[in-house]
């Protein structure tokens, strides 16, 4: 079995702490992992820089487990496959999840904004990168319940009679929980949204 001593030694020089080595993994790496991952991605270029950067970040905690009998970008390669397919799920998760938004008019003005035709300017499907990123991080922000009563009703599909007998409590109590939880979620989305400029807002809400 070939045993990839170069970059063995790398992987050595890393666990050491050795900075230089660090320098030398990311140059090497980020730009090809990039390529990897945009065609995997439909180019797009904002979701492939970002699984370039988690797949390198989740490759420095595993360093401990690579044995050199693949190549290191090989081994790079195969945290990136799992990367990309976890990404599009959890876009697929949130998608799922613009349903939430349908009483909430300054984050329905955001998701139609996602509906853009196939032709648009670069800077246009920026913003639906965009768009689409502060609604993925508002959810991620909310509270554990309200995450998880959000997707059993709308992912899931769940009646309210059902996630009441799933949390042992009534129904008016779980239909004030589930309106909790998606004011929570609009509060974190504005909040979010409150830096954008003019220029973006428009961009947002056409």
């Amino acid at each position: 079995m070939a045993v990839y001593l170069q970059d063995k030694q790398l992987v050595k020089q890393l666990l050491s702490g050795d900075s230089r080595a660090f320098d030398q993994f990311f140059d090497e790496n980020f730009a090809r992992l990039y390529r990897f991952a945009l065609v995997r991605l439909s180019d797009d270029p904002d979701a492939a820089r970002e699984v370039a950067q988690i797949t390198l970040t989740r490759a420095i905690r595993k360093l401990h487990t690579y044995r050199a009998e693949a190549a290191l970008f090989t081994w790079l390669c195969a945290i990136c496959r799992n990367e990309t397919s976890d990404w599009l799920a959890k876009q697929g998760r949130y998608r799922e999840h613009i349903v939430l938004t349908e009483d909430i008019p300054e984050v329905q003005a955001a998701v139609d904004s996602l509906q853009a035709p196939e032709q648009m300017s670069p800077e246009r499907h920026y913003r639906r990168v965009e768009v689409l990123r502060l609604i993925q991080v508002a959810l991620d922000k909310l509270p554990a319940r309200y995450g998880d009563v959000l997707e059993w009703k709308y992912i899931e599909g769940h009646s309210v009679k059902d996630i009441s007998a799933r949390l042992d409590m009534g129904t008016e109590a779980t239909q004030s929980l589930l309106a909790r939880a998606k004011r929570a979620f609009a509060e974190v989305y504005s909040s979010l949204t409150e830096g954008l400029d003019p220029n973006e807002s428009e961009l947002v809400k056409s």
